[in-house]
């Protein structure tokens, strides 16, 4: 049964950080919050707790996961970037946006989309996310948690640890999380391509 960590929104008790993240690095996946509802996550390196995802999201091989990170100075790491991507990705960083884009060989072939080699990166706008991130020191592999059949993320920490707490190693909850998905944009070709709209403005990358 997952571990319950509830944690002060403004400033997140270290002792539950320093837990969540000694489970991640066990080899845990865990619910956590950020400004667009919560998110499952894994340690970027495990390839066992990427399909334990997928499985509770139900989703295949074609599914792009996101890489979570801490600052923008990060992006560059994992995925391609021209320097219109750059530009754009920063004028919005941190907040609700997902960017799709071609992986660098730091990303595991696992997080990878199966036939376009691609990865979503973002950077959360939200103090308990980015405590996390600061004590894990490094990225975790993400996504959304949206039930099989919903449209929306989950939202109520102490719902999802009651519903999925029989697959999940932790659940960390400060009570603010968004209520609408990430703004997702595929910035793999020459022109954006707005493939959902939530929480982020999409018109920056609109025509």
């Amino acid at each position: 049964m997952a571990r319950y960590f509830d944690v002060n929104p403004q400033n997140p008790q270290s002792r539950a950080l320093d837990q969540t993240a000694a489970i991640l690095r066990d080899g845990g996946v865990i619910a956590y919050p950020t400004d667009s509802g919560f998110a499952l996550g894994s340690l970027f390196s495990n390839h066992s707790g990427v399909e334990r995802i997928r499985h509770i999201r139900q989703v295949d091989a074609h599914h792009n996961f996101t890489v979570v990170v801490s600052d923008f100075a990060q992006v560059g790491r994992y995925v391609q970037l021209d320097n219109w991507a750059f530009r754009a990705i920063k004028s919005v960083t941190p907040g609700p946006y997902t960017f799709i884009l071609p992986a660098t060989r730091e990303v595991p072939r696992a997080m990878q989309h199966a036939r376009r080699k691609t990865i979503g990166v973002r950077v959360p706008q939200h103090t308990t996310a980015l405590a996390l991130l600061d004590t894990l020191g490094e990225p975790l592999a993400s996504s959304t948690l949206i039930l099989p059949g919903h449209e929306e993320p989950m939202d109520d920490g102490w719902t999802i640890s009651e519903e999925l707490g029989h697959v999940l190693d932790a659940v960390l909850d400060s009570g603010d999380v968004g209520s609408e998905p990430t703004t997702v944009v595929d910035l793999t070709d020459s022109s954006p391509d707005v493939v959902r709209v939530g929480g982020g403005d999409p018109s920056p990358f609109e025509a």
